[in-house]
């Protein structure tokens, strides 16, 4: 797309986000997010701003797991926030632990698991089940995450495809993003973090037979002082308007709003 086309087409979402967004607040509304739905999300910030008046912190965390930069960790041992987006694991494991404003959460996007490849690397066949097999036991090296995909992985489909041992042994967990510095040949994770990560090329989603599902929701924080505010940041995220940009990040909508902000 040429930058006429993409000035444009900046120009009418912005406008789309005027439209339905109500009158400027000027508050502050501290988010901290996991990486699979931050492309979206930093596509969507910048129209959500500067109409609703609402100015957005941002940091970042995994969605899951025992370490103290986890999203439920930070909130645990609190780290100010008014929103989360993260996996819906990690979401349920702050809901149950009566982290979360109750009935504040929302679902945004769902995205499955991606292969990645050094770039101008020949691209491997993942095309079945044995295929992705194969692929998995001839790769020197594989990078996965440490968050829900890589979890399914290490765990349930190395161990399913009876492979456990020998992908143990070469098996990093820096995540696909060490492909595209060499540390790895083979990077598997969420669609939404592996389409554009430098140095690498996009090989394609698992088969479906063996894919994993990840769902990107958000919510209110429970202590959070900006409460009204962190609503209409995630209705927006949920909208009509948001989805065509989820689309774009490799990611499935969840089920939308009307597209009004309230």
């Amino acid at each position: 797309m040429d930058k006429r086309l993409r000035a444009i087409g900046g120009a009418a979402f912005a406008l789309a986000a005027l439209l339905v967004l109500p009158a400027r607040t000027f508050a502050q509304v501290q988010v901290i997010i996991s990486a699979g739905f931050a492309a979206a999300y930093e596509e969507l910030l910048p129209a959500f701003e500067p109409w609703s008046g609402i100015t957005v912190s941002t940091s970042r965390g995994g969605s899951v797991g025992p370490g103290p930069n986890t999203i439920p960790s930070q909130i645990r041992r609190g780290v100010p926030a008014d929103v989360v987006i993260l996996a819906r694991e990690g979401l349920d494991e702050l809901i149950e632990a009566d982290r979360i404003v109750p009935g504040t959460d929302v679902d945004l996007a769902s995205s499955g698991i991606g292969v990645v490849v050094r770039a101008g690397w020949p691209k491997p066949d993942i095309s079945t089940v044995e295929a992705l097999r194969q692929t998995l036991l001839r790769a020197p090296s594989v990078s996965v995450s440490t968050s829900t995909s890589g979890r399914y992985l290490t765990t349930e489909l190395f161990p399913r495809l009876g492979i456990a041992d020998e992908m143990a042994a070469k098996t990093l967990t820096s995540g696909a993003a060490a492909v595209g510095t060499g540390e790895a040949e083979l990077g598997l994770q969420q669609v939404s973090e592996v389409r554009f990560i430098p140095g690498t090329d996009f090989v394609g989603a698992i088969p479906e037979e063996v894919q994993y599902i990840t769902t990107y929701s958000a919510a209110v924080v429970a202590g959070s002082t900006h409460a009204d505010e962190a609503r209409r940041l995630i209705a927006f995220l949920s909208s009509e308007i948001a989805g065509q940009v989820i689309l774009s990040k490799g990611m499935e909508p969840a089920a939308r709003t009307s597209g009004t902000i309230r």
